[in-house]
């Protein structure tokens, strides 16, 4: 079964828009491991504009599943990471302006650069996986920079699901089988949601984990919390429609 992680950032984003500490971050997390994820992303920007340093800090003791930590490798992010120890690090190349993910690395262009961070992180035995497109050099090339899985950026896919589902998902299938044949591990994110979850899940061989934050939590406003992270994981187990 393909893994389901949480990405709580909009969870701080309500919150940073009031003050205060409602909705709780750190219970929002606990809830979500109770409710069945399998794992909890976080992403801190260097403005804190929804996650902040200290958040990060405050989950650690609370998340018994799997941590994932995105962001790009600043100093002061890979001092964070390297503090906490989650299980894996989701390196992404945004700058620091970035309104959310939208390109993947250039795994030639910054190799030294990735395989700098990438040494270090597994010196503090720290899973890594990088935001990666699907071309499939830059997959292939990934492989020498030390990391172990990819994320698939799947924007792409999701903007083309609704007229042409399979012209949408072939090259993230493609890109998939590449980073197998390269040794590494398949990840996904950035706009899967209830309605193109299944097809992709079922379409790309290889698939070990889904981060998915803004579609789930904006379900939840809905369907409540619990409930979506159970649409969701029949999503990804082949269960109930």
């Amino acid at each position: 079964m393909v893994r389901l992680s949480v990405n709580i950032n909009k969870i701080a984003t309500i919150r940073n828009a009031r003050g205060g500490n409602i909705p709780d971050v750190v219970k929002a997390a606990v809830d979500c491991e109770r409710f069945g994820a399998q794992g909890i992303t976080v992403h801190p920007r260097p403005d804190e504009r929804h996650i902040r340093y200290q958040d990060v800090l405050d989950l650690r003791p609370v998340v018994f599943t799997e941590f994932n930590i995105e962001g790009y490798p600043t100093r002061k992010f890979l001092d964070l990471v390297t503090r906490v120890k989650p299980e894996q690090v989701t390196l992404v190349p945004d700058p620091p302006n970035a309104l959310t993910s939208n390109a993947g690395w250039n795994t030639v262009r910054h190799k030294e650069l990735l395989t700098d961070v990438i040494a270090e992180l597994k010196a503090h035995g720290i899973r890594t996986s990088i935001f990666i497109e699907t071309d499939p050099e830059m997959i292939t090339r990934a492989a020498d920079v030390g990391t172990d899985r990819i994320e698939l950026y799947t924007e792409p896919y999701a903007a083309l699901f609704p007229e042409d589902k399979a012209g949408a998902v072939a090259p993230f299938a493609k890109a998939a089988e590449a980073a197998h044949q390269a040794g590494l591990g398949v990840n996904a994110g950035h706009d899967l949601n209830l309605d193109n979850l299944r097809f992709f899940a079922e379409n790309v061989p290889h698939l070990l984990e889904v981060s998915i934050g803004h579609a789930l939590i904006s379900d939840a406003l809905y369907f409540g919390l619990q409930n979506t992270i159970q649409l969701y994981l029949r999503c990804l187990d082949g269960n109930g429609e």
